[in-house]
């Protein structure tokens, strides 16, 4: 009898891919770490392909510029005809981020999460009670309350009451606003380590989640370096660090500010950072300090934190540094505000944002 008969399993090139596909997949790497500047994408996409030969004879790279263009990716229409990405580029990577970073979501289950809570929702239960005076024609279960009807006055005198009705209790879902804060000082990128580009696709990454997923709710987003300012979704694929310092009371300012605008209940700010408050304003003028802990700044940022303690709005705040006084800074933040606090490495960023969005989501505040 012949039995199975194991080899050394060899890989097989994905033949699925074409060559343009590996290509575009580099490039939108690319473009997330020069801020969406094409032409420095494009220099740095050929050096690789000098290194890695992923082109050939049959297809090189002026073929995928070209393609490029066809498709819709990139247009050389501007002022100095000069390349510039497009809405449908810019949109391919926030989905791009969103199946690295949140790529479990399609293992859960379908729907939007809910509470523990029930009343006139808009999702289905199935939790069933007696028809009560103001409930809905849609709530009620014509098939219970058929039987009921059966059950209390017979066949042979069919008729159907008020007390044989019974309704389906639909479950409450929550809406949630949160402003999501960058930290844009020039530590991002010092030590030389990237933190910027892993912050830039988290967020990317949140913003496709709920644009898609979750619609009622809203996202704002917030750059802090030496000002704040509020940035729309489609401008996170060129977001670049500049020489600021952290002020942090003018982004936690702002946060508030754009939440008091919101209706909904459920307000939340998330905060990237990866280092101290060293800056704030004072009128026109700053006061900054980077050496240690600035007893002015830290006052006014822990008070800022107690204020948002007050007004119902925790802060997550996600340090991606590992320095002990940084971390203790951290620790007295977030008592103060009764938030969260995560001491994150850069590749598990991701999942820890995902996570506490989702917990947070069930949370009535």
């Amino acid at each position: 009898m012949l039995g199975y008969r194991f080899t050394k399993y060899l890989a097989h090139k994905d033949l699925s891919d074409t060559t343009f596909d590996q290509l575009f997949n580099v490039f939108n790497e690319l473009l997330i770490i020069t801020g969406g500047d094409v032409s420095e994408a494009l220099s740095w996409l050929t050096n690789i392909d000098k290194q890695y030969n992923i082109t050939d004879g049959q297809y090189g790279m002026g073929d995928f510029i070209e393609d490029l263009k066809n498709k819709g990716f990139i247009s050389d229409k501007t002022p100095d005809g000069s390349f510039e990405i497009t809405a449908k580029t810019e949109q391919n990577i926030r989905k791009n981020a969103l199946e690295e970073i949140f790529g479990k979501l399609k293992k859960s289950g379908k729907g939007e999460h809910k509470t523990n809570f029930t009343g006139l929702g808009e999702e289905p239960g199935t939790d069933r009670r007696n028809y009560e005076f103001g409930d809905l024609l849609h709530q009620i279960s014509m098939t219970d309350s058929l039987r009921n009807a059966q059950i209390n006055h017979g066949l042979g005198d069919f008729m159907l009451t008020e007390d044989d009705l019974e309704v389906v209790e639909s479950e409450y879902k929550t809406q949630t606003s949160t402003v999501l804060m960058i930290d844009i000082s020039h530590s991002m990128i010092l030590y030389g380590e990237d933190r910027i580009t892993p912050a830039k696709k988290v967020a990317m990454a949140l913003a496709e989640l709920i644009t898609k997923k979750y619609k009622k709710d809203t996202l704002d987003i917030i750059v802090f370096g030496n000002d704040a300012w509020q940035i729309q979704i489609k401008d996170l694929p060129y977001l670049q660090v500049g020489p600021y310092h952290t002020n942090t009371i003018a982004g936690l300012e702002l946060a508030m500010d754009l939440l008091r605008r919101r209706k909904n209940k459920n307000k939340q700010i998330f905060m990237i950072t990866d280092g101290k408050p060293t800056c704030m304003k004072q009128g026109i003028k700053y006061y900054k300090n980077s050496f240690g802990l600035d007893p002015k700044i830290l006052n006014k940022t822990l008070n800022l934190g107690a204020q948002c303690r007050r007004l119902n709005i925790p802060i997550t705040t996600f340090m991606i540094a590992s320095d002990p006084y940084l971390q203790e800074f951290v620790k007295e933040f977030t008592t103060v505000n009764n938030g969260n606090a995560y001491y994150s490495s850069l590749q598990g960023l991701g999942n820890l944002v995902f996570e506490d969005y989702k917990r947070n989501r069930k949370k009535r505040y």
